[in-house]
């Protein structure tokens, strides 16, 4: 026997075995040698309800040792298309503050772009798409394909207007996305104003309701979704309450009559080829699951997402 470190695991091991790392990935030792780096934001201090979504992360890790190296659907193999590492956490000094931590997890991302790594995230609460948004948009307004039970563009929420419902409509009043090359998929849920709808439709946004999206179906508004962004360098956001509460009760602002997880595959799977520049799944909540049901379908999505941004580095 000779000696492995534990910085890189055997994907033949054992599933309960070996140190977690996000889909058995090697943990990253250095920037240099990596195409797409996969990092835990442990972070839900933006959270307008139930809290929980910083341990994300950790649970997600542990799930995605059930990953493997296929995909099934697509032949897609990750690991072979690209250098996939496990980069760490955002690591955090001012969490107590929702503009420092922000700053803070856009330094690490940026670390990633200025390394030519393609970000994907792991939140968290939704708050985070934005300093993610604002590494990986320095260069003017990208395309955005928004997953999510909310719209995420309302304002302020007790006097703070960086809650995780506003990250969208800071984004576009920054100009990091364009909002013409936006669709929202799966939105859902009653609300006490439609603050939040109004302004993604006064924008531009492509609202796609969750009606809309069973009744025409998810291989159809991945077609749409591709057809708007087109060409543009384009950002993936995924909120785990997407899914209807039966398949991820862990999460903070759970609506009923949401997606099942094989419609979340095929609408990710109905994405390829679009040009990547980054994505993030965020708003998984362990302490709200019931038998690891949500941060396993995390694990299982970021693992289709992850397959979309190795095809991509691969292509160029």
């Amino acid at each position: 026997m000779t000696y492995r470190p534990p910085a890189t695991p055997d994907r033949f091991a054992p599933r309960f075995a070996e140190l977690a790392t996000f889909m058995r990935a090697p943990l990253a030792a250095a920037l240099d040698e990596v195409d797409i780096g996969i990092f835990g934001v442990p972070y839900d201090g933006a959270l307008t309800n139930r809290p929980g979504a910083r341990h994300g992360p950790r649970e997600v890790r542990n799930q995605s040792s059930l990953m493997r190296a296929i995909n099934h659907a697509t032949g897609v193999s990750p690991f072979e298309l690209a250098r996939v590492r496990d980069t760490g956490d955002v690591p955090f000094t001012g969490i107590f503050d929702i503009e420092t931590a922000h700053r803070e997890i856009e330094a690490f991302a940026a670390l990633h772009v200025a390394a030519g790594i393609m970000p994907l995230a792991i939140g968290g609460d939704h708050s985070v798409s934005l300093p993610l948004l604002r590494a990986v948009a320095r260069d003017g307004p990208v395309a955005l394909i928004h997953v999510d039970a909310h719209t995420d563009t309302w304002d302020s929420f007790q006097g703070s207007k960086f809650n995780h419902g506003a990250p969208f409509r800071r984004a576009a009043e920054e100009g990091l996305i364009d909002p013409e090359a936006t669709v929202q998929i799966g939105i859902r849920g009653t609300q006490n104003l439609p603050e939040g709808w109004e302004y993604s439709k006064a924008s531009g946004m492509r609202v796609v309701f969750c009606e809309e999206f069973h009744e025409a179906g998810p291989a159809a508004i991945a077609a749409e979704a591709r057809a708007l962004v087109g060409d543009r360098p384009v950002y993936l956001t995924y909120d785990i309450d997407s899914l209807d509460p039966v398949y991820a009760p862990g999460t903070g602002t759970p609506e009923i009559g949401g997606m099942t997880t094989y419609q979340a595959q095929v609408l990710l799977r109905g994405l390829r080829g679009l040009d990547w520049i980054g994505a993030d799944l965020v708003e998984v909540a362990p302490p709200f699951d019931n038998g690891y049901i949500t941060s396993l379908a995390g694990a299982g999505l970021a693992f289709e997402i992850l397959c979309l941004l190795a095809e991509r580095v691969a292509a160029r």
